[in-house]
């Protein structure tokens, strides 16, 4: 006899028993998990899966999502969970293959919320062509989470030659920005804080492989790659700069940042270069290849407001400093404390 499971997307709620290991396990993993995130790998229905051979070095990358709120313009915490797993393994110049997906939900959590946040995931695995295969689900009472937690692992290899590293910065060497900073950060700030400006902002969050393969492909000699997304532009470049022992120097009038963005910050009093970004990326390449590499980038959809931002300078202090559109020059230090909590 065969069971039909019925889940009520529309006005059911998460309960202890959707993750208890039973008949309701069993009904919300088959109507939703299963179905949105439907591959052959996935279908064999194991505790894991079994994947070919891969030819290349493996890289594997893993992130915990805590974003609030769940949804903010241009995207929401699934299709976020897609993205920002997906690009940490790009950075390492690796082509993303698979996804594994674990969810903790909070007893009491909206279904339909659910359904919508699963959707995302789904559309923005399709869209990036890297499928989902495994996945785990737990429960916990409610006031003991947040609606929901989404964990994403993600496995790619690499070919031989490419060896991109924090570590591989040197002397001389340009910084290149693939477009504007702060997008990210401030729709879900000001989604979180029901703050309206002029000029409506929107997340950057976006897959970046397809930008990194056009990169790669160029032949130019890459040093380091890099998304900037917790602690901002001038978190990353410090740390690029303490792992290569090296100082940098960026300037300010290279830097995009969008008018609404840069008005919502100061209102807010904070700096778009702390401010978290999603689908962006900084690339470090030897000084002769820059020029040919901003026109890569800029050739592609993804990094149409490229720039080059800066140079790589020797300093034993590891410094990372900043010409001004004044002229003048400042310090841009490691980010203290946290400006926007549970950004990503």
């Amino acid at each position: 006899m065969t069971i039909r499971y019925t889940v009520d997307f529309k006005n059911g709620r998460v309960e202890l028993s959707h993750g208890a290991g039973g008949r309701s396990m069993a009904q919300l993993i088959t109507e939703l998990f299963a179905a949105a995130f439907d591959n052959p790998y996935l279908a064999q229905g194991n505790d894991g899966t079994l994947l070919p051979p891969a030819s290349g070095r493996l890289v594997m990358s893993t992130d915990s999502h805590v974003v609030s709120p769940l949804f903010f313009a241009g995207g929401d915490i699934g299709c976020l969970s897609v993205h920002g797993t997906i690009n940490d393994v790009a950075m390492m110049g690796a082509v993303p293959l698979y996804l594994s997906a674990a969810f903790i939900l909070e007893e009491g959590f909206l279904l339909s919320e659910l359904k919508r946040i699963v959707l995302s995931m789904a559309q923005a695995a399709v869209d990036a062509g890297v499928p989902i295969v495994t996945g785990d689900t737990k429960v916990v009472e409610q006031g003991k989470g947040d609606g929901v937690f989404i964990t994403t692992t993600c496995v790619g290899v690499v070919a031989d030659g490419i060896n991109l590293s924090g570590d591989q910065a040197r002397h001389g060497d340009k910084i290149l920005l693939s477009g504007s900073i702060g997008d990210h950060g401030m729709a879900v700030l000001s989604m979180r804080e029901n703050l309206s400006f002029d000029a409506p902002i929107v997340s950057d969050t976006a897959a970046l492989h397809t930008l990194v393969a056009a990169m790669l492909a160029s032949g130019v000699n890459l040093r380091v790659l890099r998304d900037p997304t917790r602690g901002g532009l001038a978190t990353t470049v410090n740390e690029i700069a303490q792992q290569s022992a090296v100082g940098m120097l960026l300037d300010e009038a290279a830097i995009v940042v969008h008018e609404s963005v840069a008005a919502a910050c100061e209102f807010l009093g904070l700096d778009p270069l702390y401010i978290a970004n999603e689908g962006k990326l900084i690339a470090i390449c030897a000084p002769g290849d820059a020029a040919h590499l901003l026109a890569v980038m800029r050739a592609h959809p993804q990094a149409r407001e490229a720039a080059v931002i800066g140079e790589v300078r020797e300093d034993a202090h590891h410094f990372v400093q900043m010409t001004t559109k004044l002229g003048g020059r400042r310090m841009v230090d490691w980010l203290a404390g946290e400006q926007l909590p549970r950004i990503c």
